[in-house]
């Protein structure tokens, strides 16, 4: 490894890894129209929060519509689809090939995550840490998550690369101190860019040497 190239690459999961966002903006306007049908674009407002911080802001003690909604949802991503993002593939085993340690860093929680597997087994093997919500204390746009996966490597975060899609995850990452990859999967260019070191589409956009060539010395 030359002194170029990040110690670490830590991957959120949803419109990062896997191509889902549409799906979950498909679950959540339904969920809007049905309950707040004040808000037109609701499913765009809940992107990049937790199922917790969604209940918080939008169903504060409706304790059985949250269970309604939760009941829902995982009858939902049950029957998801779970695509890779476009170019993730090579990229991830480019990383694997360097060296790089590699983690998924997501507030998926461990019913989403068995669908996951089911659908993508070899996601164990492509990285060596997967880091849910039950691993940290704090969601994003608290660095927590990031940070606790730089511990775990023993990097410090400019050794680190977060790959994220969403304002709070971008924001998380850049929190941690680590170079921020900003994709445009979920949110548009003039979103994301602000909040990121690099910014692209998807993975067919990115190669390891650009990256490295990217990295602040």
């Amino acid at each position: 490894m030359n002194n170029k190239t990040f110690k670490a690459a830590l991957f959120d999961l949803d419109g990062v890894v896997l191509d889902t966002e549409g799906q979950y903006s498909q679950f959540y306007g339904e969920i809007g129209r049905e309950f707040h049908p004040e808000v037109q674009d609701f499913a765009q407002r809940i992107k990049g929060m937790t199922l917790s911080q969604i209940y918080e802001a939008w169903f504060g003690g409706q304790t059985e519509l949250q269970a309604e909604i939760t009941r829902r949802l995982y009858k939902h991503e049950a029957n998801m689809t779970y695509e890779y993002i476009g170019g993730f593939e090579d990229f991830i085993q480019s990383l694997r090939v360097a060296g790089i340690k590699t983690a998924i860093v997501t507030s998926s929680n461990d019913e989403k995550m068995e669908n996951v597997f089911r659908s993508r087994p070899e996601l164990k093997e492509w990285f060596d840490r997967i880091l849910t919500s039950k691993d940290y204390t704090a969601s994003k746009p608290d660095p927590d998550c990031y940070q606790t996966a730089v511990r775990l490597f023993g990097a410090q975060p400019k050794e680190c690369v977060v790959f994220e899609d969403s304002v709070n995850g971008l924001k998380s990452g850049r929190a941690s101190g680590a170079f921020v990859v900003g994709l445009t999967t979920t949110n548009p260019q003039e979103v994301v860019a602000p909040l990121a070191d690099l910014t692209i589409g998807d993975f067919t956009e990115l190669s390891l040497p650009l990256l490295s060539s990217c990295r602040p010395s």
